[in-house]
């Protein structure tokens, strides 16, 4: 005679609910950070385009006399993207993948977001950066606390989630502030 299987146990049932819930505390936090980092490294290329076009854009018109920039973008109507917009960058991003706009100053502008002991801000001078995932400026890495006597101290290591609140910032196509890179050392 044939016993019926009537299904599985109530033990059997946990523990397969318990194996679950671990591989979901493991994974998750992982998976959230890697999002983070594809975000970052996103809003870093976008940036770094966005200075590729700016300096073309300075190499042919010399200054940003035509442009007055000095906030973060808002639409493609923007004095910056319509400078730069289809002849030096098909597309110009508005927003980081953070949904906030990028910051944009040229010219002499360019000395309100950065003036830590750079005397010579001109007329063919940018600033292009991001808030990060926050959206607020710092808390710790930013561009006004960039200065020339520590070029390297708005590089920071990438650890934890709140390290992606900190600022992107290139100037004239240098980076001052974002993420370290991992120093690879041969034995």
């Amino acid at each position: 005679m044939l016993k019926k299987m009537r299904g599985f146990t109530l033990i059997e049932l946990l523990i397969v609910v318990a194996i679950i819930g671990i591989l979901a505390a493991l994974l998750i936090p992982n998976a959230l950070e890697a999002i983070q980092k594809a975000k970052q490294k996103s809003s870093m290329k976008e940036i770094m385009s966005m200075s590729t076009a700016a300096a073309d854009y300075i190499t042919d018109h010399g200054t940003w006399r035509n442009v007055a920039q000095a906030a973060q973008l808002t639409s493609a109507t923007d004095p910056f993207p319509q400078a730069v917009a289809t002849f030096y960058l098909k597309i110009c991003p508005i927003n980081d993948p953070w949904n906030h706009g990028y910051g944009v100053y040229v010219g002499t502008a360019t000395g309100t977001v950065i003036s830590g002991g750079i005397a010579d801000i001109g007329d063919d001078d940018f600033v292009i950066f991001s808030f990060g995932r926050d959206g607020t400026e710092g808390p710790t890495y930013m561009a006004s606390a960039y200065g020339t006597a520590t070029p390297d101290a708005g590089f920071y290591n990438v650890s934890k989630m709140s390290d992606f609140n900190y600022d992107l910032v290139c100037w004239n196509g240098n980076w001052i502030v974002g993420p370290r890179t991992a120093l690879v050392t041969g034995s």
